[in-house]
């Protein structure tokens, strides 16, 4: 029951970050603080992914969590890679 309890309010508290994460991407001045907005916002959706898991009891959103983590890791490098020298692939 108490567990209920947290895994609202951890849930709560994610969504906040995610939405505050969205009002920076649209609000800020350059290229880098939108990636890193981006890429905390891509920790915070696999935050959210594993606690509706756990809300759940299912295994499947960790897997999908874990499919979100390599593709955000990918992007982020991508991002990083085009700021820096112009181009993605050589």
């Amino acid at each position: 029951m108490i567990l209920s309890y947290a895994i609202y309010f951890a849930t709560g508290c994610f969504a906040l970050a995610l939405l505050m994460n969205l009002w920076k991407i649209a609000t800020a001045a350059g290229v880098g603080d939108r990636v890193l907005a981006l890429d905390t916002m891509v920790i915070n959706a696999i935050a959210l992914l594993i606690l509706y898991g756990l809300a759940n009891g299912t295994e499947i959103f960790f897997e999908a969590a874990m499919i979100i983590a390599m593709l955000g890791f990918v992007s982020t490098v991508a991002y990083a890679r085009f700021m820096l020298r112009g181009n993605i692939i050589e």
